[in-house]
């Protein structure tokens, strides 16, 4: 997605992870709602919305949108996000988040 007049800006992006345990479920998801918070106060956050996955609740799935790179690059400076990162790592599978990319339909739709 290119950036210039009439061009749309926002960055958008989904993480998935999948926590090891029921156990270690739980603690992923009181971390999440945490940083969910924190993350709506950023200033360029649009949306931040976490869910576990219905037929998988060791799964989560999180969606952003940021207004532009600068305001997903401040959000990757953030305190809360790095002490995030630190204790997800001892409790997902593969030790960290799957990030993917979004763009919006062309059509706009």
């Amino acid at each position: 997605m290119a950036d210039g007049p009439g061009l749309d800006a926002r960055r958008f992006l989904y993480a998935e992870f999948t926590a090891t345990s029921d156990k270690t479920a739980v603690r992923v998801d009181e971390l999440l709602a945490g940083l969910a918070r924190a993350v709506r106060g950023e200033p360029g956050n649009i949306a931040f919305d976490a869910y576990r996955k219905q037929d998988d609740p060791n799964t989560f799935f999180v969606y952003e949108i940021y207004e532009d790179e600068a305001a997903f690059q401040l959000h990757l400076r953030q305190e809360h996000g790095r002490a995030f990162n630190a204790e997800l790592v001892q409790l997902v599978q593969g030790g960290a988040s799957r990030l993917t990319w979004l763009r919006p339909l062309e059509s706009g739709h």
